[in-house]
């Protein structure tokens, strides 16, 4: 993905050399740096974004590790208590 996002701005930017904008919206040379800013400032983001979700899960899980338990334990014991029926 990231391969084709560089031949578009590498495409782009030959067109903005050219003058030959490709897309309807006029193109530009300040619409080429604010896409490519754009993609330069999320390239790290994604590894942030999935570190801070992990820590807040296990933070959660061991506040309510109880809990949790206690739901699992009360699946387990319907789901051997059903087994038996069938």
């Amino acid at each position: 993905m990231k391969k084709v996002i560089r031949k578009v701005i590498r495409k782009e930017m030959i067109d903005v050399r050219r003058n030959e904008p490709k897309n309807r919206m006029g193109g530009g040379e300040s619409n080429l740096k604010g896409v490519r800013q754009f993609l330069v400032e999320e390239d790290g983001m994604g590894t942030v974004e999935i570190i801070l979700i992990i820590v807040v899960l296990v933070g959660l899980v061991i506040i309510f590790k109880n809990q949790i338990t206690q739901v699992v334990n009360n699946i387990f014991q319907k789901i051997t208590s059903q087994t038996g029926k069938v």
